[in-house]
């Protein structure tokens, strides 16, 4: 039932088919005015359209952001300090973006003076936890309204129907357009629905938009190199980019090779297991040189205590929790230990294959060429001092043997 205490609701908006009906929905439920929040985080498409869409709906307040400079820098770019991957799998691509869409709902109900914000995700999806779970964080008075939980347009030809008798103008669907439910941003593309409901069906190769598939990759490898400072990736061969530029790099690079092609069956936060499959090139990219850079600076406990910790984080933003307590704790302990990650990671794209051929690090690295070497090491490392270690580690292991 209609709260009739709504006078204006913000309406996180694409000007699709379902959010354009449920501009229309949220108006004659509610009785109340909508405000329009289009996000461009890198979505590839033009986002501009949707405001001729809203103001063609009658929209006083139209609100179109370009977000991907603060998408990179403050959300993928500290996720990844972390290594951060879901089940072994999935580099969270759509997770990471719903907390920075939440806070500029709440932000912009702020300005605007509403009394409620407004979104499309489904009563069977991960999203309305994650746009939620955020708004609350940032706003614990906020209203949340959730078409998809109260009404009964549960059918594309139900919208289609609602639309033509509301008057609602959408357009036709194009010619050749994906038949999968997709989602975009500058660090992902995702495709679910469809022939991918079933998960012994293979994806057809006109599916992938980003990524030539291996097989049709060039057939000669090509070599970059990547700058970290504090963790962060700030150049490509000697070039420095602003985070969204060098994400962007990274993507046409690794789509180039073929590089981030993911088929996934995941477990949802509501409890059902879904299949989709993503392309991450730059992403992907991102992950093995990072890892690689650490593997050179990071003391061997820290290393092994991030990784420790890295599940329990990808679930966090996973799940929604990214505005949480407990996320922010263990970014500051993430992030502390990022202040010696500097330097730079060779590596080699080749047919979806990702090769990490060298790193380097003037001023952190931990590698000491004297000590590791197998060559005459002029005393730096005394090979008996091994025999005490180790029987002081048997120690215990010996007696549980003569107990057994």
């Amino acid at each position: 039932m209609a709260n009739q205490d709504i006078n204006k609701v913000v309406l996180a908006y694409s000007g699709g088919l379902d959010t354009s009906v449920i501009l229309t929905w949220l108006k004659d439920t509610y009785d109340c005015e909508v405000v329009t929040f289009t996000a461009d985080i890198g979505q590839g498409e033009e986002v501009e359209p949707a405001r001729a869409k809203a103001e063609q709906m009658g929209v006083k307040e139209i609100y179109i952001e370009d977000l991907t400079e603060e998408f990179v820098r403050d959300y993928v770019f500290p996720m990844f300090r972390a290594n951060t991957i879901y089940e072994g799998e999935y580099l969270l691509g759509t997770s990471i973006a719903r907390p920075l869409i939440a806070k500029r709902l709440v932000e912009i109900a702020e300005e605007t003076g509403a009394d409620a914000i407004s979104h499309g995700a489904t009563g069977k999806g991960n999203d309305q936890v994650r746009f939620e779970l955020g708004a609350y964080a940032l706003n614990p008075d906020i209203k949340v309204i959730a078409p998809w939980r109260e009404w009964d347009l549960n059918s594309r030809e139900k919208l289609l129907s609602y639309a033509e008798q509301q008057g609602i103008p959408i357009e036709a669907k194009r010619k050749g357009s994906s038949p999968y439910s997709m989602d975009a941003n500058l660090l992902h593309i995702s495709y679910e629905g469809g022939e991918l409901e079933d998960p012994w069906c293979a994806p057809e190769e006109s599916m992938w938009r980003w990524t030539v598939s291996p097989q049709a990759a060039p057939d000669q490898q090509e070599v970059i190199e990547i700058d970290f400072v504090n963790g962060d990736p700030i150049a490509i061969n000697g070039e420095k980019l602003s985070p969204a530029a060098l994400l962007a790099q990274l993507n046409k690079l690794g789509g180039k090779h073929g590089v981030g092609r993911d088929d996934i069956v995941e477990n949802r936060y509501v409890g059902m297991k879904s299949r989709g499959c993503y392309e991450t090139p730059g992403g992907s990219i991102l992950l093995k040189a990072h890892r690689a850079m650490e593997s050179l600076t990071l003391d061997r406990e820290v290393m092994h205590l991030k990784d420790e910790l890295m599940p329990r984080y990808a679930r966090l933003i996973y799940n929604g929790y990214w505005w949480s307590p407990e996320r922010q704790a263990l970014q500051t302990l993430l992030d502390q230990t990022q202040q010696r990650v500097n330097g730079s990671v060779r590596l080699s794209l080749y047919k979806g294959n990702i090769t990490i051929s060298g790193r380097r690090s003037e001023s952190d690295s931990l590698f000491n060429e004297t000590i590791a070497t197998f060559e005459d090491d002029a005393g730096a490392y005394n090979q008996k001092d091994a025999e005490g270690f180790i029987k002081l580690n048997a120690l215990r292991l010996k007696l549980l043997a003569k107990k057994q």
